[in-house]
């Protein structure tokens, strides 16, 4: 049987990367694989600090090095592995074929240049355009974000925008040289509700327009259903479900999942209450003193002897996975 994890636009296979530090070793990303397909959303999910946002990293090869280290694994872009590049080479393909969104437009822009001079760097330097040509791709891509006045704004600094015009600029930078991959890392984070929702509606509608494949990273269960054709559960550096969206609300498999849709806030609308908001319990190890066995079992009421060993990835169904010792 095919396994859905291991094809598609993006592959990443067996990637680990771990943090070296004076106390240990941090397993951040820990034998992490999925596949990402040209035009389609990928929701990756998990709690903070459950290595989401270290495996986008690795993608990019961004992460600092040191502490961390890319340790195993391969990470393929249409074939090519993205590991194996030199820097330079590496650096022309950031911002051309893959391109992020971080999770803080006010950290991540530059304080000191106009939002058109950010937008421009990337069409100058990527698509070899002159000065003019990449000042007028970016008053277009403000414009194609829904920037009201974008002739007049490509002169501000992002200091003078709203939280949610810097997430926009954001999204236009990411989106300017047509990349065949976009990872969003918290994308609505710091916006206020009605903003997330026109964040996300912007970013899928690009998507569809432009046949952009997107890595969406969140902790936000309700986004991902929302938007995601198909979501990859992490925790602790590994992945413990990976089903399409429909399939992984209908019947979540791992106790992990299970947790994590139940604390997701329910109205009662037969007495117009909300109901009592369910928590998992106990508290996320450390990184550098993992448990032996299922990382996940100090916290499961339904852990049994068996747990003391590491489940692999088992296929219940097609196209649904699950790391747990229940469904051996």
């Amino acid at each position: 049987m095919e396994n859905f994890l291991l094809d598609g636009l993006l592959t990443v296979s067996g990637l680990k990367t771990y943090f070296f530090t004076s106390e240990g070793v941090a397993k951040a990303v820990d034998d992490v694989s999925f596949k990402l397909r040209q035009g389609e959303t990928l929701g990756l999910v998990g709690e903070s600090g459950c290595g989401k946002s270290v495996t986008a990293l690795s993608v990019m090869r961004l992460v600092d090095d040191p502490p961390g280290k890319i340790i195993g694994g391969e990470i393929l872009l249409e074939g090519q592995n993205l590991l194996k590049l030199p820097r330079s080479e590496m650096r022309k393909i950031r911002g051309r074929d893959i391109s992020m969104i971080f999770q803080e437009p006010m950290t991540s822009l530059n304080p000191v240049f106009t939002v058109g001079n950010q937008i421009s760097e990337s069409i100058r330097f990527h698509q070899n355009a002159d000065r003019a040509e990449a000042w007028h791709k970016s008053i277009d891509m403000m414009r194609l974000v829904g920037i009201p006045s974008p002739e007049r704004r490509v002169l501000d600094y992002p200091h003078y925008l709203s939280g949610g015009m810097r997430q926009r600029v954001m999204i236009a930078i990411a989106l300017a040289c047509n990349p065949k991959v976009l990872i969003a890392d918290e994308p609505t984070t710091a916006l206020d509700v009605t903003i997330q929702a026109q964040v996300m509606d912007l970013m899928s509608h690009l998507r569809e327009k432009l046949n952009t494949a997107m890595l969406l990273i969140t902790h936000d269960l309700g986004l991902v259903a929302e938007t995601a054709q198909r979501i990859v559960v992490m925790y602790l550096g590994k992945i413990v479900e990976a089903s399409s969206t429909r399939a992984l609300f209908d019947e979540p498999l791992h106790p992990y999942t299970q947790g994590l849709i139940k604390s997701i806030p329910q109205i009662d609308h037969k007495h117009s209450e909300a109901q009592m908001l369910w928590e998992i319990p106990g508290n996320v190890p450390s990184l550098i003193n993992l448990p032996p066995g299922c990382h996940f079992a100090g916290r499961c009421d339904r852990r049994m002897a068996r747990c003391a060993e590491m489940p692999p990835l088992l296929e219940i169904r097609p196209q649904h996975q699950v790391r747990c010792w229940l469904y051996e």
